[in-house]
């Protein structure tokens, strides 16, 4: 059992790193920072280690586009809930504050 833990903790710094890469690649390469997202997303499903919900708001579900505050990404307040909105795409969603 402590295997699958550790496993599961590797792969969110992991997960950590590649949005971290993907926010500093987003001005000067877009779609590398998509790729980084991907990456995140492939090793999270593949390792079962669920994406930590301020990185959730980070990138867009549709798509798959690095989101950046003030660049690709609409942010509207509805109650307790933020509706985010990707500019490249137009897909929406709400997600708690």
């Amino acid at each position: 059992m402590a295997g699958k833990s550790r496993r599961k903790e590797i792969a969110l710094e992991r997960i950590y790193r590649l949005f971290e890469l993907a926010e500093k690649e987003f001005e000067k390469n877009p779609e590398r920072s998509k790729r980084y997202v991907a990456l995140a997303r492939k090793l999270s499903t593949r390792n079962k280690a669920v994406i930590p919900t301020e990185l959730k708001k980070k990138f867009c579900k549709k798509c798959g586009g690095f989101l950046k505050k003030g660049m690709n990404v609409e942010f509207k307040e509805i109650g307790e809930l933020v509706e985010i909105k990707c500019k490249e795409c137009g897909f929406s969603f709400k997600k708690s504050i």
